[in-house]
């Protein structure tokens, strides 16, 4: 079920703070696992990442490039 779009608009005036807090509950209440589970779970795939690329297994990509791509497709 998707928020209505007139419904999303109740959160502009709710800090950035409260909104992340709120996200979180929402979250872990969609999975089984706790939110410690999870957090524990990516940085472990950070890690992870952080070592193929320091390997020089990963395919980078220079900033500029990236940026321009996301302003093409945002656009």
């Amino acid at each position: 079920m998707e928020p209505e779009a007139g419904n999303v608009h109740i959160f502009d005036s709710v800090g950035g703070i409260e909104r992340a807090q709120l996200a979180e509950v929402l979250l872990e209440s969609l999975h089984d696992s706790s939110l410690s589970e999870i957090e524990s779970e990516w940085e472990q795939e950070i890690e992870k990442r952080v070592a193929a690329f320091d390997r020089g297994e990963l395919q980078t990509y220079p900033a500029e490039e990236v940026f321009a791509e996301a302003r093409r497709m945002t656009q």
